[in-house]
Parts: structure tokens; sequence; C-alpha cells
């Protein structure tokens, strides 16, 4: 019995340090490299990313254009758990889920009244210097979306 708990214990501390080692990777401040990003005509434009801890949770505060030119912010606050939590100030997502797939990669959704709009990949370069997004879906106007967008740590 005292095998079976500490097999157990150790598997739950190894999975909590992949965690906090996803986290720790995708901390901080991000500035969109446009010559090395692919962005589809008329897609928003996030200029800045940034990624900080919000008591035991994660803010994401995101500041660039939208698809009109005009500036844009959004806000998000939760866990990289793979749950929706509320996003505030994007016209195409009242939610956003982040989940955790190893140290360097999270996935995200997006979602408008429960209905997927958004789907992406994050990766961090291993040496923690830039991170890559793709991401497809459709923007506030219903428009198809493609991007990929480089973002160098600040």
């Amino acid at each position: 019995m005292k095998v079976k708990t500490m097999v157990l214990t150790l598997a739950f501390c190894l999975a909590g340090v992949a965690v906090c080692l996803a986290a720790d990777a995708h901390m901080g401040t991000w500035k969109l490299n446009e010559a090395k990003s692919k962005l589809s005509p008329g897609a928003p434009k996030n200029s800045t990313v940034v990624y900080e801890a919000a008591g035991d949770n994660i803010k994401v505060t995101v500041d660039g254009t939208d698809a009109d030119g005009k500036p844009s912010h959004n806000e998000w606050t939760g866990k990289f758990d793979g749950k929706d939590y509320p996003l505030v100030g994007d016209p195409s997502s009242d939610t956003r889920s982040y989940k955790v797939i190893d140290a360097n990669t999270l996935e995200l959704t997006g979602k408008k009244d429960g209905k997927v709009t958004t789907t992406g990949r994050i990766v961090v370069a291993a040496d923690g210097k830039s991170r890559t997004v793709t991401a497809t879906g459709t923007d506030a106007k219903g428009g198809k979306m493609d991007v990929m967008s480089v973002y160098d740590k600040q």
C-alpha cells in the first residue's frame, strides 16, 4: 500500500512540475516580430503579449491593432488546464482556454457564445528567446483567419 501511495504521489508531483515549467517558459513580455510572421490580410495584429502571475492564476494581456487598424486590448486570467476562462476585450471570443502540451507548448481555444472561433498552438523555442503562435479561426466579422506570428522575448 505504501508503494502505491508513493508512486501516485510522485506522479502528481511530476505532473505539477510539467505545468509549472510550461508556465515559466511562457512568462514575460513578448513583442511581435513582423518580419518573421505571416499574417492574413486584414487579420488583427497582436503587437505585445504579456504573461504574468496573478495569484495562483496566469494573466495574459494582449495589445495590438484590430482588422481596421484601431488599437486593441484584451485580457485573460486563468490556468493552463484546458478549461474555459472569461476573455475581455476580444470581439471574436468571450472565453479562452490554454492546455499544456509540454514544457514549451500550449494549445489554445477561443470561443464565442460556446462556439469555437479560434484554435492554435504556442511554442516557445528551446532557448526561450522566441515563440511562435499558429492560429486559425474566424474574426469578429466572420472572415477566415490563418496566422503564424513570431514573437521575441523582451
